[in-house]
């Protein structure tokens, strides 16, 4: 099977992403609990509580990335690769628990507060160092993400929510959401200076949490819808229809059912029309060996062909994600 580029699997640029996201949210986190500790600013707990979920979301999708990639044996005959959407379940779960909840409960707790005044130059220096290092790591990641969706024609931020790269998309939509989240909590902490009301702060507090809140479950649902078996996107099946009907062997499809089973990783059932009148048994055989063919491809998990009866319809391209008559079991 020649180049399917919508579905090229995960690469080892996605555990390059991790582990700098990791790096910079280990000292981000750091710096910013140094920061809560001497000025006890609440957005500024709200950042550290953050920062940490990030930090160890990101040994998660680093479990998730080496557990995925291991293929497919007697016990997982369709692989490893929904172990990343596990892991990556983790690691949002993580985020909205740790990040969230902790930095809404904090806020609402310092509503009420009565806070003396901070030292604010403190709180600025670390926000800066921290969004220096979380827009490093961003640039990682939206590099990455651009380059795959350049490959597949799609808009960059299309190609995220609807990879099959958990990993990718979990350390994007994190860096992404620490990025907007360092702007509230500057704008939470300058307002708190300005009026000397530390209810903007608590406020300020809050809204990283919502954010964070926000981020978690669209990467939860993400992922979930992955585990339960996401179907490809139109253009997907489209290309993988065309790439079926350009081998010599295969002279029409009638069926065509494509599942991701990991990051970039198909799981494959057609019902195909051999080309020529060969006897059964010499069929069977050709079937065979373009399944192996296409297995050998990075993109397919598993290929299973059957044949078509004379009567049922043939796809194309446009129809190929409309229509699924059953496969015949010839």
């Amino acid at each position: 099977m020649s180049s399917t580029p919508s579905a090229s699997p995960a690469k080892p640029e996605s555990t390059v992403t991790v582990i700098v996201a990791f790096l910079a949210n280990l000292l981000i986190a750091v710096a910013k609990t140094v920061a809560a500790f001497l000025t006890g600013s609440a957005s500024m707990v709200a950042e550290s509580a953050h920062s940490w979920a990030d930090t160890g979301n990101e040994v998660f999708l680093f479990i998730a990335d080496k557990r995925g990639v291991k293929r497919r044996d007697d016990a997982h005959p369709l692989g490893y690769g929904k172990e990343t959407y596990v892991w990556s379940m983790f690691a949002a779960f993580g985020l909205f628990t740790v990040g969230a909840v902790v930095s809404i409960q904090h806020g609402i707790s310092q509503l009420t507060a009565d806070e003396e005044a901070e030292n604010y130059l403190i709180n600025y220096v670390v926000l800066a160092i921290a969004f220096a290092l979380e827009g490093t790591s961003f640039l990682q990641a939206f590099r990455q993400a651009r380059g795959s969706a350049r490959e597949r024609r799609t808009p960059t931020l299309r190609f995220v929510l609807r990879s099959s790269n958990s990993t990718l998309r979990a350390v994007f939509a994190e860096d992404a959401a620490a990025l907007v989240g360092l702007l509230i909590a500057f704008l939470g902490i300058f307002l708190h200076q300005v009026t000397g009301s530390a209810v903007f702060d608590a406020i300020g507090s809050i809204a990283v949490g919502v954010l964070l809140g926000v981020v978690a479950l669209v990467l939860v649902d993400r992922n979930r819808r992955f585990l339960v078996g996401e179907s490809p996107s139109d253009e997907l099946e489209s290309t993988v229809l065309e790439r079926l009907l350009t081998r010599p062997e295969i002279a029409r499809v009638t069926y065509l059912h494509t599942e991701f089973v990991g990051p970039g990783r198909l799981y494959l059932v057609a019902a195909v029309d051999m080309t020529g009148n060969d006897r059964e048994e010499h069929v069977a055989v050709a079937l065979r060996r373009v399944e192996r063919e296409l297995e050998d491809h990075d993109a397919v998990e598993e290929a299973v062909l059957t044949l078509s009866t004379p009567d049922e319809p043939s796809l194309t391209p446009a129809s190929a994600s409309r229509v699924t008559p059953t496969p015949s079991r010839g």
